[in-house]
């Protein structure tokens, strides 16, 4: 009988598979994270909203009529909107740090630019270079969250970062404002740029890379013709995307009509102005806050876009009846009251129509956010210039431009996005 032999070495334990970069990146979205995104989405309004109580100012200093200013509005819609095409496939690509870096650092340049324009016509092309330097922000910001979060978490999370990005709303006309105390439009161009290289610093330092090079594509510029191209072919995606871009275009017709409206129109002070446009920006994020904290989970998020329209549209009406005269004069207030309705029931359709839009795409994250941002910013540089058509001394052209946009809206949402099927 023989003997046992000795025995056999326990065999190693196997090791846990190391997490993926996607989640590790996702344990790591904590508030640093929340506030970086959050600044990189603010920085495009920021830009916009800021140099709002200076318009009045720029048309004089530059011996420009309002028409040719509001252009500046415009130009830097269209950079934003470009912008947003190129650089959201080459994140697909290359990843997003990269494309962002450069991105910040091309905004602090043109933004610098801006604040020793000579002329309107430099300004206005500046303006432009800024806006496309600019969308690296906010198109990779919403990238990001795609790598990291699905579903309803996405959509809270958007809601999560409208306290930040709308936070801009909040501050930038007032802080434009109180620049103006102490010198002219060209300090407030300095202060985005100081802003800007914030920001890059911050976003080198803190912000890690969220999509792993196995995600990458690396077809370069066919396959993100073709990523584009299957993404319009989803008529319900392509329904989320035009329902987003037309409610934008409203909102940007009160940014680009307000300052005059309140100021010339209403005989207001640059500050009280800038009051007025703190106080519809708290609205827009006191909602954003009750959609994701009380309504995303437990309301389907298409009733709660829905809602959101119906509360744009009937804003839009009602200021449409103020502005034409059909209640007889009236005060600062009533339309004041109106725009706030307005401004808040954003809240409820752009955070709600970018996830579910962006939950349509999982394969390519940054091409759809390219393709939901620059809709957005085109549609409202189109929508721009016709709020002054008829002059500074009225305001229903802003009434009828918001109306127009938000029925639109509602017939995409209901014809392609059609929110009573099931989907497939």
């Amino acid at each position: 009988m023989t003997e046992p032999g000795p025995p056999s070495p326990a065999a190693p334990p196997v090791p846990a598979p190391a997490p993926t970069p996607l989640l590790t990146r996702r344990q790591q979205a904590g508030l640093l994270l929340t506030l970086i995104l959050g600044s990189l989405t603010a920085l495009p309004p920021l830009s916009m909203d800021m140099y709002l109580p200076s318009l009045p100012e720029v048309s004089g200093a530059l011996s420009s009529p309002a028409a040719q200013v509001q252009l500046t509005l415009t130009t830097c819609l269209l950079g934003l909107a470009i912008g947003q095409l190129i650089v959201g496939p080459m994140s697909d690509q290359f990843g997003r740090r990269r494309p962002l870096l450069i991105g910040m650092t091309g905004y602090v340049a043109a933004s610098t630019a801006c604040a020793f324009a000579p002329t309107i016509e430099t300004l206005t092309a500046f303006r432009l270079l800024q806006g496309l330097a600019g969308a690296a922000g906010i198109v990779i910001a919403r990238a990001v969250v795609r790598d990291l979060f699905d579903g309803l978490a996405m959509a809270r999370f958007f809601s999560t970062l409208m306290l930040i990005s709308g936070a801009a709303p909040v501050l930038a006309p007032v802080l434009g404002g109180q620049v103006l105390r102490f010198t002219d439009w060209r300090g407030i161009f300095l202060v985005l740029a100081g802003t800007g290289l914030l920001l890059t610093l911050i976003t080198f330092r803190w912000l890690p890379e969220t999509l792993a090079p196995a995600d990458r594509h690396s077809g370069g510029i066919p396959e993100a013709l073709r990523t584009m191209r299957g993404l319009f072919a989803d008529r319900i995606f392509t329904g989320y995307l035009l329902t987003g871009a037309l409610t934008f275009a409203a909102l940007f017709a009160y940014v680009a009509a307000s300052p005059f409206v309140v100021q010339e129109i209403y005989g207001a002070s640059p500050q009280t102005f800038s009051l007025v446009f703190m106080a519809n920006s708290m609205g827009l994020v006191a909602v954003g806050q009750l959609n994701g904290k009380v309504l995303v989970g437990r309301v389907k998020l298409d009733r709660v876009l829905g809602l959101g329209l119906c509360v744009i549209g009937a804003a839009a009406l009602a200021l449409l009846l103020m502005t034409s005269g059909v209640f007889g004069p009236v005060g600062l207030l009533p339309v004041a009251t109106g725009l706030f309705v307005l401004m808040s029931g954003m809240a409820l359709v752009m955070p709600n129509a970018n996830s579910l839009g962006l939950m349509r795409a999982p394969h390519a994250a940054g091409s759809a956010s390219a393709l939901l941002g620059t809709a957005q910013f085109l549609v409202g540089a189109l929508a721009s210039p016709l709020v002054g058509i008829a002059g500074e001394r009225t305001a229903v052209p802003m009434a009828v431009v918001q109306l127009t946009t938000v029925l639109l809206a509602a017939v995409c949402f209901t014809g392609m996005c059609r929110p009573w099927r099931p989907r497939g």
